[in-house]
C-alpha cells in the first residue's frame, strides 16, 4: 500500500466547502432573520455586502493553489520517499492557516459594515424664536440711495441673518400693494436662502406699500407659540403706505408679537431707475415729465415700531441694522417648538475588528514557518 503523505485535496475541499456553507449560513441568518426580527439590530453599511460575496473566490484560489503544489510534489518526489523527503507536509496545517485568514477577512468586512445593536431612544427638544420678516418689494425699493439698491441691500442683510440663526424659526412675507407668504415659518435655512434669492419687484403685480397687510398676514402665519417668543421685522422705505400700519402693529402687540421696523433709504431720497430688458435706461418720470424721487418715510416707520413696542433702525450703506434688532430678539423668551424622539444605535464594529486581529495574531503566534524543499513551499 502506497503511503499517502501528500496533500489530501478531497479533505481540504470538504473542509473549505463546509466553511463556506457556515459563513453564508450565518450571514443568511443575520440578513433574513435577525435584522428583520430584532429592531435594535442594524447594519450601517449593508451596501458592502457584495464585497463579502467576492471573498468566496479565496476558497477557489486556495484549493487551486493546493492542487498545484500536490502536482509539483508528485512530479519531483517519488511517492515511496515522500515521508522521508517532506516530513513537515501537512494538509491540516495548510487548511487551518487558510481558515484563520478566511475568517479574519470576513470579520474585517463585517466591521466595515458596522453592525449596530443596543438601540436607545434619544429625545431632542427644539426651541427658539418665531421670526417673520416682511420685505417690501415695491418699485421704490430699487432706488439707489443705498448701494447697490434698497432691495438688494435688504436681501443681503437677511441672508447674513440666516447665517446667525440657530434653532430659531423664520418666515418670509413679500409685499407691495398686496402681501404674500413667500416662505412659511420654518427652520430650513437653506430653503429660506433659496426663496430669498428669487425675490424681486416683479413677483407682486400691485404696486404700493401695504405695511399693515403684511403685518396682519404675518400674524396669521405664526403657529401656536408662547407669548414673548414671536417677532415681526418690517423692512421697507415706508413710501406711499396705503393702510393703517399703526393699528396692525398695535394688534400684533396685543397678541404678544413685537414689531420692529427697518427703514431703507434716505430722507433726501433718490430717483427710481428705469430698466428695459435688464439695462438701465434712465429714471422714471411723472406725467409732467419730472423725475420721481423716492424718500424714506421715517416718521411712519417710527410710529409703527412704537405701536408694536419694537425698535426702529434706519439702514445705511455700512449697516442695515438687523444686528440691533437681533440683539433685541435674543433677549426674548425662547419658545419650545416640539420634542422629537429618534433611535440611536450603538456602534459595535470594534468587536469584529478585535476578533479579526486576534485570528491574525493566533496565526502569527503559532510560529507557522514557510519551508521550501526542492522549490516547493510547504
Amino acid at each position: 500500500m502506497k503511503p499517502n503523505n501528500t496533500y489530501r485535496i478531497g479533505f481540504a475541499s470538504a473542509v473549505v466547502l463546509l466553511n463556506e456553507v457556515l459563513i453564508w449560513g450565518l450571514f443568511g441568518l443575520l440578513f433574513l432573520y435577525l435584522i428583520p426580527s430584532i429592531p435594535s439590530l442594524a447594519l450601517q453599511r449593508p451596501e458592502l455586502f457584495p464585497f463579502l460575496g467576492g471573498t468566496s473566490i479565496l476558497a477557489v484560489l486556495f484549493l487551486w493553489h493546493l492542487k498545484r503544489k500536490k502536482k509539483a510534489i508528485a512530479r519531483l518526489v517519488d511517492p515511496e520517499l515522500t515521508s522521508a523527503t517532506l516530513p513537515g507536509l501537512s494538509t491540516g496545517r495548510q487548511v487551518f492557516h487558510y481558515l484563520l485568514w478566511r475568517w479574519a477577512i470576513v470579520l474585517l468586512i463585517l466591521a466595515l459594515m458596522n453592525p449596530r445593536f443596543g438601540k436607545k431612544e434619544v429625545e431632542v427638544r427644539y426651541s427658539g424664536i418665531d421670526l417673520m420678516i416682511c420685505l417690501d418689494v415695491s418699485n421704490s425699493m430699487l432706488a439707489e440711495d443705498i448701494t447697490p439698491n434698497r432691495l438688494m441691500r435688504a436681501k443681503r442683510a437677511i441672508s447674513q441673518l440666516l447665517d446667525q440663526l440657530h434653532g430659531d424659526r423664520i418666515g418670509l412675507i413679500v409685499f407691495a400693494g398686496e402681501a404674500y407668504v413667500q416662505l412659511p415659518i420654518t427652520t430650513d435655512y437653506e430653503a429660506a436662502e433659496m426663496f430669498l434669492s428669487s425675490v424681486s419687484p416683479d413677483m407682486v403685480p400691485t404696486q404700493g406699500t401695504a405695511v399693515g397687510k403684511a403685518i396682519y398676514l404675518a400674524l396669521e402665519s405664526f403657529g401656536e407659540s408662547d407669548e414673548g417668543s414671536r417677532a415681526i421685522i418690517v423692512i421697507t422705505d415706508g413710501e406711499n403706505h396705503e393702510d393703517d400700519a399703526i393699528a396692525a402693529a398695535k394688534q400684533a402687540k396685543e397678541q404678544g408679537v413685537t414689531v420692529h421696523t427697518i427703514g431703507m433709504g434716505s430722507e433726501e431720497g433718490a430717483p427710481l431707475p428705469l430698466y428695459q430688458r435688464g439695462i438701465k435706461r434712465g429714471f422714471k418720470k411723472d406725467k409732467d415729465g419730472n423725475t420721481i424721487i423716492s424718500k424714506l418715510n421715517e416718521a411712519m416707520l417710527t410710529q409703527v415700531s412704537m405701536a408694536g413696542e419694537g425698535v426702529f433702525v434706519r439702514a445705511t450703506n455700512a449697516d442695515v441694522g438687523l444686528d440691533i434688532i437681533v440683539d433685541e430678539i435674543e433677549s426674548m423668551v425662547e419658545n419650545e417648538f416640539g420634542i422629537e424622539q429618534y433611535a440611536d444605535y450603538e456602534d459595535r464594529f470594534q468587536i469584529f475588528l478585535l476578533a479579526a486581529l486576534v485570528l491574525l495574531c493566533v496565526d502569527l503566534v503559532m510560529g507557522y514557518k514557510k519551508r521550501q524543499v526542492m522549490g516547493i513551499e510547504l
